[in-house]
């Protein structure tokens, strides 16, 4: 069964996500879903829902503490005033826009490992490591992995190429392909592609082999365009 995911970056706020967290809730319900639902608001969002069973609200970064002097930063004291037990590590907007090193993206993982959370583990490629070809970008990739516990029973991968995320640009099916065949040979876990997918090209990712669901960005903010995708997703 395929899973969906939505991150919402730096977009909705806290009324507009209550709102499209009830829709969503309603909408699973309603249509009887039972694939694997996340999303991923903005740290000011996060809020007590009742949910069905198969959505999820996680968080899309926190700090590897409880709680102590880390101006701008959230801990697991704020996580846990919500029950929030899922997050996202790794994702390549926090590696190259916002300087987060393999040793920090580690010890955050570790962190999280050693409480449980579910963790969505983001991996992927820069522009100029693709056009190298495929022996870099590998490279690359398994770089990602280090100090990462790939055993985890609570992890979930995510493949992002960088130069496709929020450009209009997606991966061909053959890269596609070729990647998540190589992660997957390697690493026996769910694994997401993530990367400028929409409406019109989800089913066609999806019927990829080794892709295990998505990981959405631009294209999951609608509502509409959001629930259209669970549909694609619930039928493949």
């Amino acid at each position: 069964m395929k899973i969906i995911a939505s991150n919402f970056k730096t977009n909705h706020t806290r009324k507009s996500t209550k709102e499209f967290v009830e829709n969503i809730n309603k909408f699973l319900k309603d249509e009887n879903i039972d694939n694997e639902v996340l999303i991923f608001p903005t740290a000011t969002s996060l809020d007590e829902f009742s949910l069905v069973k198969n959505l999820t609200i996680g968080s899309q970064n926190a700090y590897y503490v409880k709680n102590g002097s880390f101006t701008g930063e959230i801990g697991t004291d704020q996580l846990d005033e919500f029950g929030i037990k899922t997050i996202l590590i790794g994702h390549s907007e926090r590696r190259h826009k916002l300087g987060e090193s393999q040793k920090d993206i580690a010890l955050k993982y570790n962190y999280y490992k050693s409480l449980g959370y579910k963790i969505i583990y983001c991996v992927g490629e820069p522009l100029e490591v693709y056009e190298a070809g495929l022996t870099e970008t590998l490279g690359y990739i398994w770089e990602q992995f280090d100090g990462i516990d790939l055993d985890y029973d609570n992890l979930i991968l995510a493949y992002e190429p960088v130069w496709a995320i929020g450009t209009g640009v997606v991966a061909s099916l053959d890269d596609i392909t070729t990647i998540h065949k190589k992660i997957k040979k390697k690493i026996s876990k769910p694994l997401l592609y993530g990367g400028s997918v929409k409406p019109t090209n989800l089913d066609a990712i999806l019927k990829i082999p080794n892709v295990d669901g998505t990981l959405i960005g631009t294209s999951s903010w609608n509502v509409e365009d959001f629930k259209q995708m669970i549909k694609i997703t619930k039928d493949n």
